[in-house]
């Protein structure tokens, strides 16, 4: 507890906390007491405000453990220092705070929304997404960012959900497709995202030998400097200095053109690159494989699964299963499922 200034009557932790919000945040910032709540009330923590108890309870989940182990765009990749779909995360959530520190928003929110907003994402990367789609084409197909908020809502907690508040889940959803999030943290994650991939998957472009530094189009180079860490500081101090300016999370129109040629020069030298993809075609076989196969034998799904199965239907259930397996553990059902086990005779 602490005591008031002047007044002889002490205040909670997160009432301190919240009285600095209103002192030091921008007139547009989420303030945490003002936040639409849970679906589900709750006591309110004595130490912690809303935002940062969404934080730890995505961070101790077993979805964002699973982070470590699914892929960002390279498949197996050789090597230690290619992004995963956790230091993806991290990244974003850096990039996003610097951001939020700088237009004087609600830093808590936006790592909440950057630790949730790839949660629900497939093995084996965007590859794994697109088989998903395909294999779900009949049913609305598969959007990572609307699973992403099935995970908190409906997975996690053997079901029960991680009852997060409505910002949070709001940018999760929203921080891609054609729908901006409600919160100017939500709007500062959608950015921060594209910058965070954009950038580190040319660095892993360069390392994996896709790519030569020499490749990168003058105009990029030209805009946002020759390595990473200059390109990133660039986008972040336009983007302060442009929303601030307009008083909406956005890029200058000068630097958003560029952005967007960065955009496709990625798509057509690294995204359809056939080195990169050089394994992509199997993605479909061992998802798609998995998949029918728990379709035709329900009974052997997990336990957990096979209530979600009686709850929302058993498609529904497979879906949840494989789009939370690592790559690893994909790999290791699609070879326990349909690859002999060696033997000999003695």
């Amino acid at each position: 507890m602490e005591q008031v200034a002047g007044m002889g009557d002490t205040i909670s932790h997160r009432e301190a906390r919240q009285a600095l919000e209103r002192r030091m945040f921008s007139e547009t910032a989420s303030l945490s007491e003002l936040s639409k709540g849970r679906e589900r009330a709750e006591p309110e923590c004595e130490i912690r405000t809303c935002y940062q108890r969404d934080i730890d309870r995505i961070v101790h989940s077993k979805s964002f453990r699973r982070l470590m182990h699914k892929t960002q765009v390279f498949l197996s990749p050789e090597g230690d220092h290619y992004r995963t779909r956790l230091t993806h995360t991290l990244e974003v959530s850096r990039i996003g705070r610097t951001i939020a520190r700088g237009l004087r928003l609600n830093e808590d929110l936006t790592e909440a929304i950057a630790f949730g907003h790839d949660l629900g994402h497939t093995p084996f990367g965007h590859a794994g997404e697109r088989a998903l789609n395909d294999i779900l084409s009949n049913e609305g197909g598969f959007k990572h960012n609307e699973q992403s908020l099935r995970v908190v809502e409906r997975l996690e907690r053997d079901g029960r959900g991680l009852n997060l508040t409505f910002e949070v889940r709001n940018g999760i959803l929203h921080h891609t497709g054609a729908i901006k999030p409600e919160t100017p943290e939500g709007n500062v994650i959608r950015l921060a995202d594209r910058i965070a991939y954009i950038n580190h998957d040319l660095d892993d472009a360069i390392r994996g030998g896709i790519l030569r530094e020499t490749d990168i189009p003058p105009e990029i180079t030209c805009a946002f400097g020759a390595n990473h860490s200059s390109r990133i500081n660039a986008l972040i101090l336009d983007m302060i200095e442009e929303s601030e300016r307009r008083g909406e999370i956005a890029l200058s129109a000068r630097v958003a053109f560029v952005f967007d040629a960065f955009y496709d020069f990625m798509f057509r030298s690294v995204y359809h690159n056939m080195k990169a993809k050089s394994e992509e075609g199997k993605v479909f076989g061992i998802l798609n494989g998995i998949f029918g196969y728990y379709t035709s034998n329900p009974d052997e799904l997990p336990e957990d699964y096979r209530i979600v199965a009686a709850r929302d239907g058993l498609r529904r259930a497979v879906c949840d299963y494989v789009s939370g397996m690592t790559d690893k553990y994909a790999m290791y059902q699609y070879s326990e499922i349909f690859i002999p086990e060696s033997w000999h005779v003695m």
